[in-house]
């Protein structure tokens, strides 16, 4: 029912956009952006953020069945990616993914914590959003990661793309 009804908005939108739109004059003035600039179609398509998230006995949350999610810890095949290695101390570690999550296009760190940071990624398009999550367990050397679509089935690989570029930003950096 909630695809079917996101599905009419948009349809209806976009139909609307289109009638407005009277040529060159329109594309000068506005410049094309996303749809989800609208902020009806924005609220849609962010979705609400999960009461689940964080660390739950030393853990990040498991994926649901859906193949939008990646986690470090405890996941099976589909949903598994390593966790991030360290060599530095932690602080310095977790200064460092801050400095390289203030790059991702499109991030914001929402909670941090001494051993944990979770931030929110939204999509160039449609503005839809993703939880990522960095956890400092503190008897290991590694950053647990955990990135889900809040909406949707499938995320393309973005998720994973996502934690592997952040991956080689830290290598880059020599954490």
């Amino acid at each position: 029912m909630n695809r079917y009804l996101i599905s009419l908005i948009l349809a209806a939108l976009i139909t609307l956009l289109n009638c407005l739109t009277p040529g060159k004059a329109w594309a000068i003035a506005f410049p094309p952006s996303p749809i989800a600039a609208l902020p009806l179609v924005n609220q849609l398509f962010k979705g609400t953020s999960p009461q689940n998230l964080g660390i739950h006995e030393g853990k990040l949350t498991s994926c649901p069945s859906t193949p939008n999610c990646v986690v470090s810890q405890d996941a099976d095949s589909d949903h598994a990616i390593a966790p991030i290695p360290y060599h530095t101390d932690r602080n310095t570690a977790k200064q460092l993914l801050i400095k390289v999550l203030g790059v991702v296009p499109r991030t914001t760190i929402i909670e941090e914590t001494e051993d944990y940071i979770r931030v929110e990624s939204a999509s160039r398009l449609m503005g839809f959003i993703d939880d990522g999550e960095f956890y400092f367990p503190p008897d290991e050397k590694v950053i647990h990661i955990r990135s889900a679509s809040r909406l949707g089935e499938s995320d393309l690989g973005v998720n994973r793309r996502r934690l592997e570029q952040i991956r080689l930003a830290l290598k880059d950096l020599g954490v």
